[in-house]
């Protein structure tokens, strides 16, 4: 675990000073928001995995209910309800979640199915994942609950469950896809066809998306240097310490700083996948939750890096998906850690 902790911290420490490059007081919530997360990371060690995972179900159930609060008290930014204000800080519900989703899954998953009927467990596990992906879809948050679909996947592909009930999630996925593109906000729409089409709306929806390949660009090899990014210190490039951190970051340390970021990453999976190699040729059930677990959260990681970066390099559509250590934000950080501390 002390070597995973290692590319975090120094992963930790570039989203720092990227914010302070862009906006000094960010930086010193973020430096909060780090020293936070490595104390519910060292808390969650010292609870202990076993009592967490025992009580799996008990944290499935409030973080749910968290959610439905999210919609009665939340605190709603550019129409969406994400945030509940605890005066000191915001609690993004739809992020904490996500280690007690992966961890409840991954044990409920694993059973005999020579004893107890696949169908009827996949059925199951369905409504346990419909329920928080149909609360994030309608916050709207269509980011997140497409994290919450990838790991669901994943989970299902690497379970005892036969791989046909895969094929029946692809076919109603495509069958649905009409009704759900109607239930997404106009802007969501507008965001997934100005990436098809960057030059419909240049000035609008495909705004974002400009600036951050032009913010990516203008990085060149080493970078403009700490505070001296014009395009994020002086806000051509919106959402500049979030859904974008990424671009703002390469902005003022170059395409090598980028590189180090992608680096440290592929650094982390390294280690994520040794430690889920080391479960999968297990036979025991504990063993075989554990690998689940692991899987499940390196897939929950992985997406998020991918998307985000991906979409600040113009590859995939604007849905705000928070970059790992490097975006703005007390809830992602938290979670992460929070994941990591439940790794077996």
């Amino acid at each position: 675990m002390t070597k995973i902790i290692l590319p975090v911290f120094f992963l930790n420490l570039l989203g720092f000073f990227n914010l302070f490059g862009i906006d000094q007081a960010l930086a010193v919530k973020q430096f909060y928001f780090i020293v936070a997360c490595f104390a519910a990371f060292f808390l969650v060690k010292k609870i202990g995995r076993n009592f967490i995972t025992a009580n799996s179900v008990f944290f499935y159930w409030l973080s749910i209910g968290f959610l439905i609060l999210t919609f009665f008290i939340g605190k709603e930014i550019r129409g969406s309800k994400r945030w509940i204000d605890f005066y000191f800080f915001n609690f993004q519900a739809s992020e904490i979640f996500k280690p007690f989703f992966i961890l409840f899954l991954a044990n409920y998953l694993i059973r005999d199915y020579r004893l107890e009927l696949s169908l009827k467990t996949f059925l199951k596990s369905l409504g346990f994942f419909l329920l928080p992906f149909l609360l994030v879809f309608k916050q709207p948050d269509l980011g997140n609950a497409g994290v919450y679909l990838f790991v669901f996947l994943i989970l299902i592909m690497f379970s005892g469950l036969p791989k046909k009930y895969l094929f029946y999630i692809s076919l109603a996925l495509l069958i649905i896809f009409p009704v759900f593109w109607n239930l997404m906000k106009v802007y969501q729409r507008d965001r997934i066809l100005s990436f098809f089409n960057p030059k419909l709306d240049q000035r609008g929806t495909a705004y974002n998306m400009t600036q951050a390949i032009i913010t990516v660009g203008s990085g060149k090899l080493l970078g403009r240097g700490l505070g001296l990014g014009t395009q994020s210190r002086l806000y051509f490039l919106p959402e500049n310490h979030t859904d974008f951190a990424y671009s703002s970051l390469v902005e003022q340390f170059g395409f090598l700083g980028g590189l180090v970021v992608i680096g440290l990453y592929i650094f982390v999976v390294y280690l994520l996948i040794r430690r889920l190699l080391y479960f999968y040729y297990s036979r025991e059930a504990d063993m075989k939750k554990k690998f689940l677990y692991s899987i499940g959260f390196m897939s929950y990681f992985i997406f998020q890096i991918f998307v985000n970066i991906g979409m600040n390099v113009g590859l995939f559509p604007i849905t705000g998906i928070a970059l790992p250590f490097i975006s703005f934000g007390g809830s992602s950080l938290v979670a992460t850690m929070v994941s990591m501390a439940l790794l077996p």
